[in-house]
């Protein structure tokens, strides 16, 4: 088997695959300096002639996967493969297998960061002391900037996937008390409790989004949910902006019904006029959707999709590989 690898992988990772999956030819599309097209991607699986395709951000298309059809797979190294056209990988056989929660530590990191930056005032702190407008008494500072520790919070997750698990693990011993609305997921135990959508509005200090971007999310979270929240209370979203009506979150934020939001993603990627206007508001702490922009997220979606191909062909463990269009194998599995 010849594999085109245009993720990001490391060396050990691709000599993994080479000794037990197949012969692996590399070209990441960091080095194209952007993901490749459907039409760059058709140009580069013919040249390499590889029947099968390990990708990230590439497009992955009805056209790319009509013309190879024979593929042995198709690898996404993402935590969902909203890249590739299922519906046509499946009408041909081919596998699609993809890395959930290869960032959950990287967002869970940048969240408590984040959180904590915003609580304690750190970036307007910063910004007066690097304008040197600390001019008269010692404790001038110290009464501007005064925060709020994250100890004694409680969290409202809405969504508790492996982010929001990995999350409330790692505040547990601040401690912080985690509500979590997931319809998914059955049980409390004595670290989180399950509870409505609407209680983890209601009764949070700090309302933290992990949802996946679907038909079902779109939009579920509107003026109705934002403005159940307590004044002091602080909205995150590092998940996909498409789960929230922006305009009522912008209408909350700007009449200064909640504390704030720390926000990572956008309706528009750059971001529009609209997008900026929330951006620039005073009690929103914005970043670039950057939350599982980490060195070592490359590293665990590697170790993630070898351990996928290698129950799948090696292993004869395919119930055991992360595989999105499983439905379309169920006879074999």
């Amino acid at each position: 088997m010849k594999i085109l690898i245009t993720a990001p992988y490391n060396e050990v990772a691709r000599s993994f695959v080479e000794r037990e999956i197949g012969t692996v030819i590399y070209h990441p599309w960091k080095s194209n300096g952007r993901a490749y097209s459907e039409d760059e991607l058709v140009v580069l699986l013919e040249k390499t002639g590889a029947d099968a395709l390990i990708t990230e951000h590439d497009q992955v298309s009805g056209k790319v996967i009509a013309t190879f059809p024979s593929l042995k797979f198709i690898g996404v190294c993402r935590g969902t493969p909203s890249n590739v056209d299922l519906e046509t990988a499946s009408h041909n056989g081919i596998p699609v297998f993809f890395t959930p929660a290869r960032n959950a530590q990287a967002v869970a990191e940048m969240f408590i960061a984040n959180v904590i930056t915003f609580f304690r005032n750190i970036l307007a702190a910063r910004r007066w002391l690097m304008e040197e407008k600390w001019e008269s008494g010692a404790h001038d500072s110290y009464l501007q900037f005064k925060g709020r520790e994250m100890a004694g919070k409680t969290i409202g997750m809405v969504g508790f996937g492996a982010i929001g698990q990995r999350i409330a693990r790692m505040v547990r011993d601040f401690p912080c008390n985690i509500k979590f609305y997931d319809p998914y997921i059955q049980t409390s135990n004595a670290t989180w409790e399950k509870t409505t959508l609407e209680e983890v509005f209601s009764t949070s200090d700090i309302v933290s989004v992990h949802l996946p971007a679907n038909e079902k999310t779109q939009g579920m979270i509107d003026r109705r949910l934002l403005e159940m929240m307590k004044p002091d209370a602080l909205f995150v979203n590092t998940s996909r902006a498409m789960v929230v009506k922006r305009s009522d979150l912008l209408e909350v934020l700007e009449s200064g019904k909640i504390q704030g939001a720390i926000l990572d993603v956008f309706d528009h990627e750059p971001p529009d006029e609209t997008d900026y206007k929330i951006i620039h508001l005073p009690n929103v702490m914005a970043t670039p959707h950057i939350a599982g922009a980490t060195y070592e997220v490359e590293d665990h979606h590697a170790d993630i999709m070898n351990e996928n191909l290698l129950n799948w062909f090696s292993k004869n463990m395919k119930e055991k590989s992360f595989m999105a269009n499983r439905g379309a194998f169920a006879m074999e599995n």
